[in-house]
């Protein structure tokens, strides 16, 4: 096991001077407009998994027990920044330096700094702030609405929930709760569904532009197979679309995504025009569904008769590259894995939604294996929680699983159980998310130059965790402990502080509001377990 020592950075800094010069003239004119942070802080540079992985491989497994759990943990390291007592520097929106705290204080201008605006120090885990890949805005209302599957569940919840979207008032309400929520819940980065009346995505992007979130969403496209007051009028309705992109796309943190629901609500005509649009500019991403259910793969199969499986569909009028997100991709075979492994595409794993809706299990050991781009969402409404930490809690129980559900002949397991790692987890959340929607440049880990989204963990938020991590105290377990025991016990009460683009949006555990640092408590009702 891992502990806190084998992955700390005692010396290690990073800064970039041009910044840390910006950041000085501000500071010395107004010292708010530069904040610092201090504190212990976890943030990742490279796969974990793939790190070990590595070492496993070279390895000639004749290595006795102490020179391997050094050799993993020198691997790790090489993944894993994590520094005691850090001290971070964010300004203009983005990191400037970061690193441990007394190697940065040595810098001059970093000293000088610190002396115009002193670091505030933080209880908790720093880290960078959570990645949704995959959660629909307008589904808010009905989380936790008891259904017996996809389909069904879609007819008597999610489509009624969309048609009241039509009101721009509406859209504008539950999109503020919506992002609110995210950011409550430690998220400080999504790609969104909306509703397949633009304004739903208006008053989305509007908010998020309130809040400088990164959140990448589009309208859903859908012109069959749904109630009439959601349909639009397919071919003509990417005209929407096109609007939307020239209002928001690159708009600050802003960007647009195509959005066809799934292939059964797309006529072949509405995708195929879909598939031209993205090729006309190929910056965009585009999110779907794929593969959720069984039901569904049938659907398809008898929608589409010539497509030669579910995915060609989609691939067949060019919808599959490499800012496509997939969510689901539950019932695959190897050859539609390795498919989506050459096209870059990435499949989002909703655990909680899958197991909500008895979706099935996915298999992620095989998709690692074909070297497939993974994320891990809430899929709200379907995910039963905006939680990062409960996906990584079902997530885990989803690869318990796999060892249990096959079985041979014999009754012996058919296949090996596939249990989620911390390491794995958190680096999913945060640079593995942010890979598989190719934004890796701007979010996902705390390096200079990145945008200044951080969020603080508290390994003491409930008794229960308190008594589990010790942190702070004497005994402490190691940090590999700690972060298993987030991802097991963790929820909202955990995320402490939240900062979007550096502004603090939630203190001590209470959110602030997105126009001033007015704190305000949330109704007792939404703290209840």
């Amino acid at each position: 096991m891992m502990t806190d020592q084998d992955t700390s950075q005692t010396a290690a800094c990073h800064l970039d001077e041009q910044r840390l010069t910006a950041a000085l003239r501000s500071a010395a004119k107004d010292a708010s407009c530069v904040s610092l942070l201090r504190g212990a802080l976890l943030h990742f540079v490279a796969d974990p998994e793939d790190a070990m992985l590595s070492e496993a491989a070279s390895s000639d497994g004749n290595d006795k027990g102490d020179t391997r759990a050094s050799d993993m943990a020198a691997t790790l390291a090489r993944a894993v920044e994590h520094y005691a007592d850090a001290l971070l520097v964010m300004h203009a929106g983005h990191v400037v330096a970061v690193g441990d705290h007394h190697s940065l204080a040595r810098h001059e201008a970093v000293g000088e700094l610190m002396r115009l605006s002193p670091p505030r120090n933080v209880e908790g885990l720093m880290m960078p702030g959570f990645i949704d890949t995959h959660v629909h805005f307008p589904q808010l209302d009905i989380i936790a609405s008891y259904g017996h599957c996809l389909i069904d569940w879609l007819n008597t919840y999610t489509f009624p929930a969309e048609q009241r979207f039509a009101d721009p008032a509406h859209a504008a309400e539950v999109a503020d709760a919506f992002l609110d929520a995210l950011l409550c819940h430690g998220s400080t980065s999504a790609q969104v569904f909306a509703t397949s009346h633009a304004s739903s995505a208006d008053a989305l992007f509007r908010a998020a532009r309130a809040r400088d979130m990164r959140v990448h969403a589009g309208r859903v496209m859908m012109d069959r197979n749904a109630p009439p007051e959601l349909l639009d009028s397919g071919v003509a309705a990417l005209k929407d679309d096109e609007r939307l992109i020239a209002d928001w796309h690159g708009r600050d943190r802003l960007g647009y995504v195509l959005t066809p629901r799934f292939a059964p609500t797309s006529t072949p005509k509405q995708l195929e025009a879909a598939g031209q649009l993205l090729k006309s500019q190929p910056d965009l991403h585009l999110q779907t569904h794929l593969a959720e259910n069984l039901d569904e793969v049938k659907w398809v199969a008898e929608l589409f008769p010539d497509a030669r499986d579910y995915l060609a569909v989609y691939e067949d009028v060019g919808l599959s590259h490499e800012r496509t997100t997939f969510a689901h991709g539950i019932h695959l075979d190897d050859g539609m894995r390795q498919r989506i492994a050459d096209q870059g595409a990435s499949i989002a794993f909703c655990p909680t939604s899958n197991l909500f809706l008895g979706s099935g299990l996915f298999d992620r050991a095989s998709a690692r294996a074909i070297g497939m781009n993974i994320s891990i969402a809430t899929d709200v409404g379907g995910g039963s929680s905006l939680c990062q930490l409960e996906s990584l809690k079902a997530a885990y129980q989803v690869g318990q699983l796999h060892g249990a559900v096959a079985h041979d002949v014999a009754g012996l397991a058919s296949r090996a159980n596939q249990p989620l790692t911390p390491w794995q987890g958190f680096y999913q959340l945060t640079l593995g998310n942010a890979r598989a929607m190719r934004l890796q440049d701007k979010v996902g880990n705390l390096r200079p130059g990145m945008e200044a989204d951080v969020i603080v963990l508290n390994p003491a938020a409930t008794p229960l965790l308190a008594r589990r991590t010790r942190w702070g105290q004497s005994g402490q377990v190691s940090l590999q402990e700690v972060l298993f025991a987030l991802m097991m016990l963790g929820d909202d009460r955990v995320i402490r502080e939240v900062h979007v683009a550096g502004q603090c949006r939630k203190l001590h555990g209470l959110m602030l509001s997105a126009c001033s640092d007015t704190p305000f408590r949330e109704p007792a009702a939404a703290l209840m377990p």
